[in-house]
C-alpha cells in the first residue's frame, strides 16, 4: 500500500467514525465531536511545532490554552464603567510599577558588581514589591467589590469575539517569550517540568484574580461569530426553509449553529496547516530539525540553537492560544476549573505521539481521531460492560463493579492505543518523512 493510500485510508477512517455517530447518536453529537476534533488538531499542530521541529519538550500546553481563553473574554466582553471608576487605573499603575521593580533589578544585576549589586539589587526588589502592593491591592479590592455577584472584574473591550483567536495567539505568544527567556537554556526534563509548573501558575493566575475574569466565579453568555439558536428559531425564513426540508426548527438551528462553527474551524485549521506545511519545507523548516537532530553540529555551522528555540516555541505556544481562544468561543463561557493537565497537555501529546511526531498531518490526524475516542470510549465501554455482565444477576458485586469500571475506560483506552501505536509503529500513524 502506498503512502498516499494509506494516509488518505486513515483520514477516512476518522470520517467514517463521525459519520457513524451522527446516524447512530445524532448529527448533533457528530458535529461537537468534530469541532472539538478541529480545535484539538490545531493544539496538536502546535505542540508538534515545538516537539516535532524542534524536539522542545513542552508540557505546560494547558496555559497556553488557558491564555487563549482568557482572551476571549478580554476583547468580547462589555467594559464595567463602575470598576474601571473605582480602581481601573490604579490597577494598571500597580502592574506597571511591578514591571518597573523587575527591568530595575535585572539593570542593577548587570550593571554593578560586588556586594553593591547584591544590595542595591534587593532594596529594588523588596521596596518595589511593597509600592506595587501598597497601589494594586486596594484597587483590586475596590474593583472586586463592584456588583461581585454578576460582574466585580473590568470587563473586556466589546469587541467582535472573532477578533479575540488572533489575539489568543498573541497573549500566549508574549508569555511564550517570558518564558523562553528564562527556561529554554534548561535541558528537555527540567525545561518540561518549569513549563508545567508555569502553567499551573497561569492558572492559579486566572482562579484567583477575580478582578481580571471573575476568577472561579466564571464569564458565562460570551458573544458568538455565529447566530443564536434562538434567533434562529423565530426566523420565519429559517423556520421555513427549515419545514421545506422536514427539519424541526429546534434541530434544524442547532445543526446550522454547529455547522457553521465547523466552517469557521476547519478555515482556521487550513490555514495553520497549510504554514506548517510551508515553514516545514523551508530552508528554515530544514535548519529546525538540523537542530532538533544534533544541536552540536548545528552550532557547530553557526546557527543560534537558543534564538531558534525562542523562535519556535513562540509560535507553537501562539497556535494553542488561537485554539483555546478557539474553545471558549464554541463554549460560550469561560471556566477556569476545568483546565486540567489530564487533558489539555497530555490528551495533546498523545495526539501528537499517535498521529506522527513530525508530520504535519499526522498532528491533525491524531487530534481527529483521539479526541472521538475521548469522548466515545466512555459510552461505548458501558454498553461492552452491560452486554458482558448481562448474564450475572442484578446487585451482585461483580456486576455492579464492571460497570462503575466503565468510567476508567478512557484512561485505560489512551494507554493501551499509546502501547500498540508505539509498538507497532513507533513514530506514529503518518511518521514523518
Amino acid at each position: 500500500m502506498s503512502t498516499t493510500v494509506k494516509d488518505t485510508a486513515l483520514f477516512g477512517l476518522v470520517a467514517v467514525l463521525l459519520i457513524g455517530t451522527g446516524l447512530i447518536q445524532g448529527w448533533n453529537s457528530a458535529l461537537l465531536i468534530l469541532n472539538m476534533g478541529l480545535i484539538s488538531a490545531i493544539m496538536a499542530l502546535g505542540v508538534n511545532l515545538q516537539w516535532g521541529f524542534a524536539g522542545l519538550f513542552n508540557i505546560g500546553v494547558m496555559g497556553f490554552v488557558a491564555l487563549g481563553g482568557l482572551a476571549a473574554v478580554l476583547v468580547s466582553t462589555e467594559p464595567v464603567p463602575e470598576a474601571w471608576q473605582a480602581g481601573g487605573l490604579r490597577i494598571f499603575a500597580g502592574l506597571a510599577l511591578g514591571a518597573l521593580t523587575v527591568v530595575a533589578a535585572v539593570i542593577a544585576q548587570k550593571r554593578l558588581e560586588g556586594r553593591t549589586r547584591t544590595i542595591v539589587t534587593l532594596v529594588i526588589l523588596v521596596g518595589g514589591f511593597f509600592l506595587y502592593r501598597a497601589v494594586f491591592d486596594p484597587a483590586k479590592d475596590a474593583i472586586e467589590a463592584v456588583n461581585p455577584a454578576s460582574t466585580g472584574n473590568l470587563g473586556g473591550l466589546n469587541l467582535p469575539i472573532l477578533l479575540s483567536w488572533p489575539v489568543g495567539g498573541l497573549l500566549a505568544a508574549g508569555a511564550a517569550w517570558v518564558i523562553g527567556k528564562t527556561a529554554l537554556g534548561l535541558r528537555s526534563d527540567y525545561l518540561a517540568i518549569a513549563t508545567l509548573g508555569i502553567a499551573e501558575i497561569i492558572i492559579a493566575v486566572m482562579k484567583n484574580e477575580d478582578w481580571l475574569a471573575r476568577g472561579v466565579k466564571n464569564v458565562i453568555g460570551l458573544d458568538r461569530p455565529v447566530p443564536f439558536e434562538i434567533d434562529l428559531q423565530q426566523d420565519p425564513v429559517f423556520v421555513e426553509r427549515a419545514a421545506s426540508v422536514g427539519l424541526d426548527p429546534v434541530l434544524a438551528s442547532t445543526l446550522y449553529t454547529k455547522m457553521a462553527y465547523a466552517v469557521l474551524f476547519t478555515i482556521v485549521l487550513l490555514i495553520l496547516l497549510w504554514l506548517a506545511q510551508k515553514a516545514l519545507k523551508s530552508p528554515w523548516g530544514r535548519m529546525m530539525r538540523a537542530i532538533r537532530d544534533n544541536e552540536t553540529a548545528a552550532e557547530a555551522m553557526g546557527k543560534d540553537v537558543t534564538k531558534r528555540h525562542l523562535q519556535i516555541f513562540i509560535l507553537g505556544s501562539a497556535i494553542c492560544g488561537i485554539a483555546g481562544a478557539m474553545m471558549t468561543t464554541l463554549d460560550g463561557q469561560l471556566t477556569p476549573g476545568t483546565y486540567q493537565p489530564l487533558r489539555f497537555t497530555f490528551l495533546v501529546w498523545v495526539m501528537v505521539i499517535v498521529g506522527g511526531s513530525g508530520n504535519n498531518f499526522g498532528a491533525v490526524l491524531g487530534g481527529m481521531l483521539i479526541w472521538w475516542l475521548w469522548v466515545q470510549v466512555e459510552p461505548l465501554g458501558l454498553g461492552l460492560m452491560n452486554i458482558l455482565s448481562s448474564g450475572l444477576e442484578d446487585g451482585s458485586a461483580m456486576k455492579d463493579w464492571m460497570i462503575e469500571s466503565a468510567a476508567h475506560m478512557r484512561l485505560l483506552t489512551m494507554g493501551l492505543v499509546l502501547l500498540l501505536v508505539l509498538r507497532f509503529s513507533p513514530r506514529g500513524l503518518i511518521p514523518e518523512r
